[in-house]
């Protein structure tokens, strides 16, 4: 049964979210879960739920590190924290894969740190999967570099096609570069060095793609800097809750409309799942020497349920595997 070792720490939530997300995510899947942390405080939460025992362990962290921690700084200071215990038990075999809500940029430190890189990889990239207008599309990076090489777009789009057809059976993924125009031209020497690499690498690249394309459903993955990546993800979420918001503020202004809301119901249900980001669990960190998805800083029990199943679908499908032999086709 697949191990998947959980920071209990990590995010605006935990425990109490983290746990609860846990043994849920006991009773939907075939997996064993490690909860790391503060062992009091997991085990205060424990208490308050029935579930299988043999499948729920603790391990116990001295140290927490906050959303406000330097990520460096927060590897080096706090040797004995939630994350680092956790990426050490998926280093020594202990785990297969591990998940945090926690501070993204320590989670990508501490991975990159003791994990190590795959070989022929030089950046790990964040990945994330979108809702669009046709189904998904997974954006990488989101984040983890933000002053990357031309090469390193080139690696992600590699892993990102990995990704795709060995978690979500998508042959030949159509690739295309977030840019600030559709032309070869457009964009930053740096995008256009990009482009040379992706255009000549044999991947289905299909060029450029501008801000207003992330939603369109016209590519399966996007590829950019960590820094414009993470600058959309934000906006994007942003926006998302500001039009639910909205709708909801507008739907609730007169009696007429409160009645209209009970023909609705289901078409906002489903609106709402395809805009909720918990619905989509994790982000896989892909390029390090192992599985490991980063959640929602602010993600409920739902999210670290499905956080754990992206966990366990990426190291059950042997994803690096097939990462590292791409690698070694194309660059």
């Amino acid at each position: 049964m697949t191990k998947i070792v959980v920071d209990a720490m990590g995010g605006d939530y935990a425990p109490l979210e983290v746990v609860k997300g846990a043994i849920e995510a006991i009773k939907e899947y075939e997996v064993e879960v490690i909860l790391v942390g503060l062992e009091d405080k997991i085990r205060a939460e424990l208490k308050k739920y029935k579930f299988d025992s043999s499948r729920i362990s603790v391990v116990h962290a001295s140290e927490v590190v906050e959303m406000k921690d330097s990520p460096a700084a927060s590897i080096r200071k706090k040797k004995d924290s939630s994350i680092n215990a956790g990426i050490d038990l998926l280093k020594t075999g202990k785990a297969d894969a591990f998940f945090s809500a926690g501070n993204t940029g320590a989670c990508v430190c501490s991975a990159t740190l003791f994990l190590g890189l795959l070989p022929g990889i030089e950046r790990p990239g964040i990945s994330i999967i979108t809702p669009t207008l046709k189904g998904f599309s997974l954006v990488i990076d989101v984040g983890a570099n933000i002053d990357p090489k031309p090469l390193h777009l080139l690696q992600y789009a590699i892993m990102a096609e990995a990704y795709l057809e060995f978690i979500f059976n998508i042959k030949r993924p159509r690739i295309g570069m977030l840019s600030i125009g559709t032309e070869s031209s457009k964009g930053t020497d740096f995008i256009k060095e990009c482009y040379q690499l992706l255009e000549k690498s044999g991947l289905n690249f299909i060029g450029n793609v501008e801000g207003k394309d992330i939603f369109s459903g016209n590519t399966d993955i996007i590829v950019c800097d960590g820094y414009v990546g993470n600058v959309a993800l934000k906006v994007s979420e942003s926006l998302a809750e500001m039009l639910f918001d909205f709708l909801r503020r507008e739907l609730m202004s007169s009696w007429w409309n409160k009645l209209a809301v009970l023909f609705l119901k289901s078409s906002l249900r489903r609106f709402k799942r395809n805009t909720d980001y918990s619905e989509y669990g994790g982000a896989p960190l892909l390029g390090v020497n192992g599985s490991v998805i980063i959640g929602h800083g602010r993600s409920t029990a739902k999210a670290v349920k499905n956080g754990i199943r992206v966990a366990k679908a990426e190291f059950e499908r042997s994803v690096n595997a097939h990462i590292i032999e791409s690698i070694k086709k194309i660059i």
